[in-house]
C-alpha cells in the first residue's frame, strides 16, 4: 500500500513523475479519392494513409503537494516522428476536406445570406475549394491560412485562435491542464482519483450535471486492489470521463491482468442510451459531438472506422472496414496494483460536411460525417520496470506460496513426533 501511494518515497513515485513506458503517437489519415464527385453529391471514396508514427515522451512538472491529501500537476508530451516505424513521411501529400472552410461554412449556416455571400466572395478570391492538397506536416502541425484572418474580419469570435491552423498543433510540447489527484496518503482507495482539473469539479461542455461530472482518474494509474468491474478517466481530449468495462482476465509478460474495454454505449446516442442525451444534440449512435468544446466546430468523436457504431456511418462513404481487433480500445491493467502493463487507446476524428445555401464552394455536398483521422496511443511496460514487476509480484509471492508449503510440510513431522514424545513421558 505505501509503495503505490503519490508519495516521493514510494516505488511507484518516479514511475508516476516521469512515466518510463515507451509511447507512441500513430496517426492514419483518410485520403478522399474522388474530391470532385463528392462537390457534385457523390458519396465520398476513402483510403487509409499511414501510419505516421511518434515517439512520446510524458513528463510532469509543476508538483505541487496539498494540506488535503492532493497533489496537483501538469504533464507535458513531446512528439518525435519515427521514419523506421511509419508508412510514410510527413512530406506525403494527402486530399483532405478544407477543415477550416468547411466547418466555417456550417458554423455559418444560420447567419443572414448576406453573411454567407461575403465569406463566399472572399473564399473565391483566396482560391478556397472544399477539398486541399497539403501535406501529412501541415495537416498535423499546422499551416498559414489567410483564411484565419478574414473569418475572424468577417464573423469576429467565430474561431477564437490565430497563427496556424493544424489538428496536433495544440498538442506536441503542451500539457493537458492543471490535474489535482489524491495521494492516497489516508485513503489508499482514493489514489489517482482526480479532484478536480483545472480547478473545475466539473466541466460546463455538456447538457447534463451527470454527462459533466469529472470523474475517475486522470488516466495513467488506478486504485490498488481492483475488481473486475470497470474502471474510469477524465480525458481532456474527449472533453468528458469515460467508464471502461471488464473483458477478461489474462497475463502480459507473465504478470496477471485485468483487460478493460469500451462498452457499445460509450459513444450511442441518448435514444439507444438515455444517460448519453446529455452529450446532445446527437446523431447517429457510435459518434459523439464534441462541438461545445471544440471551438463550436462541426467535429465529433468516434471508434476508428466507426467500429461498433450505427451501421449507416460506415455506408455512408466508401473504403471503411471496421474490426474489433484493429480498432478497439483496451487496458490491460495489473489489479494488486492498478498499474497498466499494456495499452491502446484508439479514437477518430470526423468532420460533418454539407451543402450550405450561399456559400458556393460547398457546391451539391451531401450531409455526410465524413472520417479525417485516427490515432492509436500505445504502450506497454518493458525492460527494466518489466522485469522489476515480475520479480517484485510474480516470482516472490510465487516462491513464498512454495515456502509456505515446504515449511508446513516440515511442520508435521515435528509436530508428530512431539506429540508421541508427550505421549510417552505420560
Amino acid at each position: 500500500l505505501q509503495n503505490v501511494r503519490i508519495d516521493p518515497s514510494s516505488i511507484s513515485f518516479k514511475m508516476w513523475k516521469d512515466i518510463p513506458v515507451p509511447f507512441y503517437l500513430s496517426v492514419h489519415f483518410f485520403e478522399v479519392l474522388n474530391p470532385k464527385e463528392v462537390l457534385q453529391g457523390a458519396k465520398p471514396m476513402l483510403t487509409q494513409r499511414g501510419p505516421y508514427v511518434y515517439r512520446e515522451f510524458r513528463y510532469k512538472t509543476n508538483i505541487t503537494f496539498h494540506d488535503n491529501d492532493t497533489v496537483s500537476f501538469l504533464e507535458y508530451r513531446k512528439l518525435f516522428f519515427q521514419p523506421d516505424m511509419s508508412n510514410g513521411s510527413e512530406e506525403e501529400y494527402i486530399v483532405v476536406p478544407n477543415i477550416l472552410m468547411m466547418g466555417a461554412a456550417v458554423m455559418m449556416e444560420n447567419l443572414p445570406t448576406f453573411v454567407k455571400l461575403l465569406l463566399s466572395g472572399a473564399l473565391a478570391g483566396l482560391k478556397q475549394e472544399a477539398f486541399m492538397n497539403r501535406t501529412v506536416g501541415e495537416i498535423m502541425w499546422g499551416y498559414e491560412d489567410p483564411l484565419i484572418d478574414t473569418i475572424n474580419t468577417l464573423v469576429p469570435g467565430l474561431i477564437p485562435f490565430k497563427g496556424k491552423f493544424g489538428l496536433f498543433v495544440e498538442l506536441n510540447n503542451s500539457h493537458s491542464g492543471l490535474f489535482t489527484v489524491n495521494t492516497g496518503m489516508k485513503n489508499i482507495s482514493r489514489v489517482h482519483m482526480v479532484d478536480s482539473w483545472n480547478g473545475l469539479k466539473k466541466v460546463n461542455y455538456w447538457r447534463s450535471s451527470q454527462c459533466n461530472m469529472i470523474n475517475g482518474t486522470a488516466g495513467e494509474m488506478w486504485p490498488p486492489f481492483m475488481s473486475p468491474t470497470s474502471l474510469e478517466f477524465y480525458s481532456p481530449d474527449a472533453c468528458r470521463s469515460m467508464t471502461l468495462v471488464y473483458e477478461q482476465s489474462g497475463k502480459f509478460e507473465g504478470v496477471p491482468t485485468y483487460r478493460f474495454v469500451a462498452p457499445k454505449t460509450l459513444f450511442a446516442n441518448g435514444t439507444d442510451y438515455p444517460p448519453n442525451e446529455g452529450f446532445c444534440p446527437c446523431m447517429q449512435s457510435g459518434i459523439q459531438n464534441v462541438s461545445t468544446c471544440r471551438l463550436n466546430a462541426p467535429m465529433f468523436i468516434s471508434h476508428p472506422h466507426f467500429y461498433n457504431a450505427d451501421p449507416a456511418l460506415v455506408n455512408a462513404v466508401e473504403g471503411l472496414h471496421p474490426s474489433k481487433e484493429k480498432h478497439a480500445l483496451f487496458l490491460d491493467v495489473h489489479p494488486m496494483t492498478g498499474i497498466p502493463m499494456n495499452c491502446s487507446i484508439k479514437l477518430q476524428l470526423n468532420l460533418y460536411i454539407k451543402r450550405v445555401s450561399g456559400i458556393m464552394q460547398t457546391g451539391k455536398i451531401k450531409p455526410v460525417v465524413l472520417p479525417l483521422l485516427w490515432f492509436a496511443e500505445s504502450g506497454s511496460i518493458e525492460g527494466s520496470v518489466l522485469t522489476q514487476f515480475y520479480t517484485n509480484l510474480v516470482l516472490i509471492p510465487t516462491l513464498m506460496d512454495y515456502l509456505q508449503y515446504i515449511f508446513l510440510g516440515l511442520s508435521v513431522p515435528l509436530i508428530i513426533s512431539a506429540a508421541v514424545l508427550m505421549a510417552t513421558s505420560r
